[in-house]
């Protein structure tokens, strides 16, 4: 599966409830399941790990759906080449 295939199917069974609840509240819930992802990986909870890490992306996924952004092109910014130095 690419990444906006993944991207769409989040939209499509989420997206007009995600919308409704806007950027904000959205933030929050991704940043609740950042938290989670934090604690599996400081437990070393293989399957905790797993688990959160496709919550983090769906999540990363419904922000990008309700901002319009397409995750699979903004990601062209590693992919081209262009990229200089490291963060």
């Amino acid at each position: 599966m690419h990444i906006s295939e993944f991207q769409k199917f989040i939209l499509e069974r989420y997206g007009e409830r995600d919308c409704q609840r806007g950027t904000p509240a959205t933030f929050m819930w991704f940043i609740e399941e950042v938290g989670e992802l934090a604690t599996a990986l400081a437990e070393g909870d293989t399957k905790g790990k797993e688990g959160e890490f496709a919550d983090v992306f769906a999540w990363l996924c419904t922000l990008a759906n309700i901002n319009d952004v397409d995750i699979e092109k903004a990601c062209e910014k590693y992919t081209s080449g262009n990229v200089e130095g490291y963060k």
